[in-house]
């Protein structure tokens, strides 16, 4: 979507939205000719400005035709900005309107920021295999107007542009199917980031031999899809901060099971289970995107998981790089095989305090907490709560689950020294609790189980059907947080 700032409303401008607050529209003032026939017709729709809802109404002026949009603001808090500006631009993205104009009145910069925000990220719609979508589904907008110059080089608006952008990456990562992104392509699709300042690491199926990651292997030993584990260091910092915060995601760019097969209804979903390292790319681009004054590595371990004659069987016992080994007692246990090797491999290399590692880990997850929140699990308080209180403040939501001895024990193997499952109960929760057996001493962690987030099966406010990009806008705020002055 092509973002334009102005001071006039341009002359073929065929749209324009309007941000009411909750109960504000008679007080309103519409720069319309019609303005009173608008607000007649709003009231009589019972139109009343709450968050989210929307009102359409065509008026004429100088002869042509106007479609005017009120979206509603609620109480004016900023999330809601993001809401009326995604909920408007869903309402005429392909409505046949091509340029609309954004009216800020009675906006301040960085509510009409958030609108915009809200706007650019519903915007997003991936269509590109779609050849014979009717004409009347298809997009029509290409171009949104803002009646601010002032705000184009404002910051607030800059770095939230940046971070839609670094959203839109990890939804197109999750949305393509697995013959378009798989191991090397999604390295590929990448570095593009070496363009905003990211530094990179690639390693081969050679490199990770040689280290012992037997566990990442494991998984990958089954597919002609060679594996890479990507590493993206982003340094706004200059040098001063020393030690990086580390993101480490799960890419397994699609999950058959293994031998341990999945059902076939429904596996093509599986395309998403590299959201986790779809989530620490695109939160790396917004990184670099915006110059974030942070210094973060972000690690993605990246597979394949298929059922070839050379696949892992369950009963294999495999080495994980730190020496630990681990009994595959169920193929489609992967995302934690490949994480703990990714994982000890960031920590060796890069030494960070702090490790957050997503993945769209365990089904039990979305049995737990549906599609509301992600799981959070971690060794550390203060960390939990930090990003439980950025995911509140980003939209990305967390909740928080337990982690101890009561649930390691779960784990042992009679044969090894863990097995990658434990009994049917608590699945979550024993599946971090094998993670956390790949965290060092001293390192603060927190493992998000992002599984009922990555994808939609319908609509909100910012996102269409389909990919979310989960974990951008989440991990974003926390580096703001926590990580930038």
């Amino acid at each position: 979507m092509n973002f334009n700032f102005a001071d006039e409303r341009p002359a073929d401008a065929d749209a324009i939205i309007f941000a009411i607050n909750t109960d504000g529209l008679n007080d309103f003032e519409l720069k319309l000719e019609q303005a009173k026939t608008v607000k007649a017709a709003a009231k009589a729709a019972r139109f009343d400005g709450k968050p989210g809802e929307v009102f359409e109404i065509f008026v004429t002026e100088a002869g042509n035709v106007l479609r005017v949009v009120l979206a509603g603001l609620g109480k004016g808090k900023a999330k809601d900005a993001e809401t009326a500006g995604g909920s408007a631009i869903a309402k005429i993205l392909a409505s046949g309107a091509k340029h609309v104009a954004v009216d800020p009145s009675g906006l301040n910069k960085e509510h009409l920021a958030r609108l915009l925000f809200g706007a650019k990220l519903r915007s997003w719609r991936h269509d590109k295999y779609r050849t014979t979508m009717p004409e009347k589904q298809k997009v029509t907008l290409t171009k949104i107007t803002v009646l601010d110059q002032d705000l184009e080089t404002a910051k607030a608006w800059q770095d939230l542009s940046a971070v839609a952008d670094g959203v839109a990456l990890t939804r197109e990562l999750v949305a393509e199917p697995a013959n378009a992104i798989y191991p090397e392509s999604f390295v590929a699709r990448c570095e593009e980031l070496k363009e905003l300042g990211v530094e990179f690491t690639v390693l081969g199926w050679d490199e990770m031999e040689k280290l012992g990651m037997g566990a990442l292997l494991g998984v990958s030993q089954g597919s002609e899809r060679p594996p890479r584990l990507l590493a993206m260091r982003w340094d706004g910092t200059n040098g001063a901060q020393k030690t990086p915060l580390a993101l480490v995601g799960k890419g397994v760019t699609f999950d058959t099971g293994g031998i341990s097969l999945k059902p076939g209804a429904g596996m093509e979903e599986m395309k998403w289970d590299m959201g986790g390292a779809g989530a620490v790319a695109g939160t790396m681009k917004a990184l670099a995107g915006r110059k974030a004054k942070a210094h973060v590595v972000g690690v993605c371990g990246l597979v394949e998981n298929m059922p070839d004659g050379k696949a892992q069987r369950p009963g294999d016992v495999v080495t994980s790089m730190n020496g630990q080994t681990i009994e595959v007692i169920n193929t489609d246990a992967e995302g934690r095989l490949v994480l703990c090797d990714a994982m000890h491999w960031t920590q060796e290399t890069f030494k960070p305090e702090v490790l957050i590692d997503l993945a769209t880990l365990t089904g039990a997850m979305i049995i737990a907490l549906g599609n509301e929140h992600a799981g959070c699990f971690s060794n550390d308080d203060d960390l939990a709560e930090d990003l439980i209180d950025a995911g509140k403040d980003s939209g990305d939501p967390l909740w928080r689950l337990p982690v101890g001895p009561a649930y390691d024990k779960l784990i042992n193997s009679p044969i090894a020294d863990m097995k990658n499952v434990g009994p049917r109960g608590a699945g979550s929760i024993t599946a971090a609790q094998f993670l956390k057996r790949f965290v060092k001493d001293g390192v603060k962690w927190a493992h998000l189980d992002i599984a009922g987030m990555v994808w939609a099966d319908k609509p909100s406010a910012v996102w269409d059907k389909g990919a979310t990009g989960y974990g951008v806008r989440l991990l974003n705020q926390y580096v703001a947080d926590h990580f930038e002055d």
